[in-house]
């Protein structure tokens, strides 16, 4: 058993970690909610993008387009989005993890592109084929960044380097909940417009200037970027969401522990008082 200082000393060591996740909670609390607050504003603009692409694709007809051109998928790459850092909870776990599933279930060359250090350690230590990375992306997600990134993918998919792209994240559904979610970025699919809620496109005719090529052309890699910015602020809200619940466990856990060993600790101490008790009781007895 223990001794009284050993357990002590357990106390005090656990009480200073608690403090730690307590002050992790409220941090990720106050980053969560300003990462909340930018995905629930770009959502209106990605499905209004979205719908843009819908209305443009369908009216341009036959236009062709690097982006646009679908190939026989040998070569497919995966953007996959983490955390640089860990603490939060299975987020990290879950995306790894269904991006293995992913890649299990196809019989192509696959490439990585891992954006945060979580993903890239993971595959660079069991030799997957990472072509490039993006870590140290920081708290707030710029438009650079994601700018970044879908340039390089566009390049190398124009390039014929890669024949599709999948763009993996954790969609945020709300605090408590976080979706792994695998789109496809490349080719481009530009979706079909629904028209009171049937499944047919509404053709509508559009006048293009100069072209349907040239409005494409400026269209669709906008388009591009808006996916991975979208899935970079999603996944930052779901990482800090993720994050704030594990150190809230991590707090409420600690507290029982807390309780468990200080309920140990006074047991052990009465046992003790009443041996000495005992030892005394015992000596007056020899004495007399």
């Amino acid at each position: 058993m223990p001794s009284l200082r050993d357990l002590r000393r357990r106390i005090k060591s656990i009480k200073s970690t608690q403090q730690i996740t307590k002050a992790m909670k409220a941090v990720s609390a106050a980053k969560m909610r300003r990462a909340q607050e930018q995905v629930l504003s770009a959502r209106p603009y990605a499905r209004r993008m979205k719908d843009v692409l819908g209305r443009v694709g369908t009216a341009a007809g036959g236009v062709k387009h690097p982006l646009l051109e679908v190939r026989e998928p040998r070569k497919v790459a995966y953007v996959l989005i983490t955390a640089d850092r860990g603490l939060c909870g299975g987020f990290n776990a879950n995306l790894i993890r269904r991006t293995i599933q992913e890649i299990n279930n196809l019989n192509a060359e696959v490439s990585l592109i891992c954006v945060g250090r979580k993903g890239r350690d993971y595959f660079r230590r069991r030799g997957y084929n990472i072509v490039q990375q993006y870590v140290g992306l920081g708290e707030t997600i710029k438009v650079g960044q994601a700018r970044e990134i879908a340039r390089y993918v566009m390049e190398k998919y124009s390039a014929g380097e890669f024949d599709v792209v999948f763009l993996i994240y954790s969609e945020f559904i709300n605090v408590l909940v976080q979706r792994p979610k695998v789109v496809k970025l490349l080719p481009v699919e530009p979706p079909e417009e629904q028209e009171n809620g049937r499944d047919k496109p509404a053709r509508v005719e559009y006048i293009f200037e100069p072209s349907a090529e040239s409005v494409l052309s400026e269209l669709l890699p906008m388009y591009v970027e808006n996916m991975v910015f979208h899935g970079l602020l999603e996944s930052k809200a779901s990482e800090h969401s993720a994050r704030m619940t594990a150190m809230d466990n991590a707090t409420k856990n600690a507290g029982e522990m807390i309780d468990k060993l200080t309920l140990s600790m006074n047991r052990a101490r009465q046992a003790a008082i009443t041996k000495e008790i005992s030892e005394i009781v015992g000596g007056a007895a020899a004495l007399e």
